[in-house]
């Protein structure tokens, strides 16, 4: 396995939610930072207390770490051993679940509790990554099996089990992954069907439901909050775009988040929180690059423009968002190329 680039509420709290998000106007912008000279860090994932998650290391190598930051400290968890470590989600607990290559150089998932990273196991191929975790230490991932195939995963009280396809052929290299996972244990992900069309799913107790698209053939899922809300990617008519989607997967009818400004543009959704607010990345409108977007009250808004002037950085993508609003992702300073993990904190 190569372990890939990316890649019920009380109402007195849903009111709470709801008037956070509409108050999202602006945000403090927070470096994560780093810990080596000239080093790098990107952020994916953020808890309820601002805690976040990632991957931290030297610029110009293939040596990264696993990362806590916690009040305004980040501490690098190291790896399982290998050149390479990834946080990719983070619970209330300060748990973290992501991948990490071992001493014999196979990508593993793991779950990180009080600085120490565990291995979870595999399907029966030798290896594994985790994405998602929830607040009761579930973690979700890939994991491929005895026949080399890519299968989504549950773990859950020291087991590992293979959550299946949506009719992906056996012994094929198609990416099936489990990408979010809720704290009623519903999981979000995505999975090639029989057609050989990958499509978003959504599983709960057992049984896998296909996600549709936005009209084209193809759609993908990665984050779920604990109202059952999806966001992620999706083809529209004829396949000439992919816009992010909201979709409340009772009925799993997607509706597309479209553009900044109206666009044209691809845009990935890549976190939600419990108000339905989607953070991710979009092409810039210019033509060059990529920035990280907010989408709240049926719109779709560049971050970078609700940041203070003059910061000297660039936000490309946002990972995760909290329920106070808090969003993490990966900046870039102008004209350098240099990459950190950031915090932002609606002011």
């Amino acid at each position: 396995m190569n372990a890939p680039s990316r890649s019920v509420l009380v109402v007195p709290l849903l009111a709470t939610l709801v008037s956070i998000s509409a108050a999202q106007t602006s945000y403090t912008l927070t470096d994560l930072g780093v810990l080596s000279k000239k080093g790098f860090s990107v952020a994916h994932a953020v808890n309820a207390n601002g805690e976040a998650t990632g991957s931290e290391g030297a610029d110009n190598s293939n040596l990264s770490n696993v990362f806590l930051y916690s009040d305004g400290t980040m501490t690098s968890l190291g790896t399982l051993g290998g050149n390479s470590g990834v946080g990719n989600g983070i619970n209330s607990s300060g748990e973290i679940a992501g991948y990490s290559q071992n001493s014999s150089g196979a990508y593993r998932a793991f779950l990180a509790s009080d600085g120490k990273l565990t291995d979870l196991g595999d399907l029966g191929g030798g290896s594994a990554v985790a994405y998602g975790i929830n607040d009761a230490g579930q973690v979700v991932g890939s994991a491929v099996t005895f026949d080399g195939s890519n299968h989504p995963f549950l773990y859950s009280n020291g087991t590992m089990t293979d959550l299946g396809t949506l009719g992906s052929p056996a012994g094929t290299d198609y990416w099936n992954s489990a990408q979010g996972i809720n704290n009623s244990g519903v999981v979000a992900g995505t999975s090639y069907n029989p057609k050989g069309n990958f499509r978003g799913f959504v599983w709960s107790s057992g049984k896998m439901i296909q996600m549709g698209t936005l009209g084209g053939a193809w759609s993908q899922a990665y984050a779920i909050n604990n109202k059952g809300q999806i966001t992620g990617i999706a083809y529209t008519t004829n396949d000439l775009e992919a816009h992010a989607f909201l979709a409340n997967c009772g009925t799993c009818q997607l509706k597309d988040l479209g553009t900044i400004e109206g666009k044209t543009s691809t845009t990935w959704g890549f976190g939600i929180n419990d108000a339905g607010v989607v953070v991710g990345q979009s092409t810039a409108t210019s033509g060059a690059g990529y920035v990280a977007f907010i989408y709240s009250n049926g719109k779709m808004q560049d971050l970078n423009k609700l940041i203070p002037a003059g910061s000297g950085w660039v936000l490309i993508e946002a990972d995760g968002i909290n329920n106070a609003g808090q969003i993490v992702g990966t900046m870039m300073r102008n004209g350098s190329g240099e990459e950190h993990g950031y915090l932002l904190t609606p002011q």
